[in-house]
């Protein structure tokens, strides 16, 4: 009698935006060489948004970690089992045979475990406890770069890292074709001239670029190049602020989007400018070209693999320490990066004389 069992996999990266982003060429590759497993992510909020459409992903299974967090912050642990326990819930009702953590932390092993699965595959990344909860690892691959080292979670089951080509990894819904364009012919910007889309803040103080700088950077552009300054209404005063510099027009949309939102946006923009955040791997997926910053993360870790995308790396020797806040509470790699240096390659992209 022949075995109709459809294997039922499922992929663990439950944030953040831009990780989440990173990993979803797993489940394409996941797709192509088994067309016939279910493939379930288990995701927490917002970055749940951005695989809803894809493809390759036959069930997203929202699971928000935020609360679990933050009871384990103040340890409290009654409300940190009961979290963990509508996890489990979750998990143990899909019957999967095969799990892939390509997030590396005790939290996601622990997930694994309980998922039921007899096969764990992990990969060698921060670890935490990690390999404690896998029944095997993935080779460890030469590659620093996060898509890399998540695709090497399928090696196991055959894949072969040589044949991966990057490509666009977000799908916007149906919902959003003419959102761009009506959104533009609301807010005075003309879809036929250029379109510089600037976010200047990022989760981690130690990646910001001073507000000022940008302002500095961009106060030379000619008009025709409108400048649009997104992210989340939070960042409205040191957008403020970066105006303060210019003496010319741009405008702010913070605060006034969705993620997807912003993705159709970008999907109809001619730049984005940026440091290492949440905007610029949505830009990556959805195809817009990229100017990015970076100081204590490296683009040949984090950054855009596929072609039209420029960098500009900290000329200090302090770089690349990977950490949320600077040790020396100077900031110096980012301060490192000039306006100047900005506005260079800002007027070589619009080819401005």
């Amino acid at each position: 009698m022949e075995n109709k069992h459809r294997s039922q996999i499922l992929i663990l990266r439950l944030s953040a935006i831009g990780d989440v982003l990173h990993a979803t060429p797993v489940a394409r590759e996941l797709k192509k060489l088994q067309p016939n497993a279910h493939i379930t992510w288990m995701v927490s909020p917002p970055a749940d948004k951005l695989l809803a459409e894809n493809p390759d992903i036959d069930e997203v299974l929202v699971w928000d970690r935020r609360p679990l967090d933050k009871a384990f912050a103040s340890f409290d642990l009654p409300t940190a089992y009961r979290e963990l326990k509508k996890a489990r819930a979750l998990l143990k009702a899909r019957n999967f045979d095969l799990v892939l953590d390509i997030q590396g932390l005790f939290l996601t092993g622990l997930l694994a475990r309980l998922s039921g699965a007899k096969r764990r595959i992990g990969i060698h990344e921060r670890h935490e406890g990690n390999p404690f909860f896998m029944s095997e690892m993935a080779p460890n691959i030469e590659s620093p770069h996060k898509v890399l080292r998540y695709l090497s979670a399928l090696m196991p089951l055959g894949f072969d890292l040589k044949n991966f080509t990057p490509g666009l990894t977000l799908n916007l819904p149906e919902s959003l074709k003419g959102f761009a364009e009506n959104f533009w012919q609301e807010h005075g910007i003309d879809p036929q001239r250029p379109i510089l889309m600037v976010t200047i803040r990022t989760t981690w103080p130690d990646k910001n670029w001073e507000p000022e700088n940008f302002g500095k950077a961009l106060k030379d552009l000619p008009e025709h190049v409108q400048i649009v300054f997104c992210g989340a209404p939070s960042d409205e005063v040191f957008i403020k602020e970066a105006q303060s510099q210019m003496d010319r027009t741009s405008i702010s949309i913070a605060g006034q989007t969705s993620l997807l939102e912003l993705a159709a946006l970008l999907q109809s923009a001619t730049l984005l400018l940026s440091c290492d955040t949440g905007p610029l791997h949505i830009a990556d997926a959805i195809g817009c070209r990229t100017l990015s910053l970076w100081g204590p993360t490296q683009p040949d870790v984090y950054g855009p693999l596929t072609k039209g995308h420029e960098f500009i790396l900290t000329p200090h020797e302090c770089k690349r320490c990977l950490k949320t806040k600077c040790k020396y509470k100077t900031n110096a790699c980012m301060k490192a990066i000039t306006p100047e240096m900005t506005a260079e390659k800002l007027k070589n992209i619009f080819d401005i004389k």
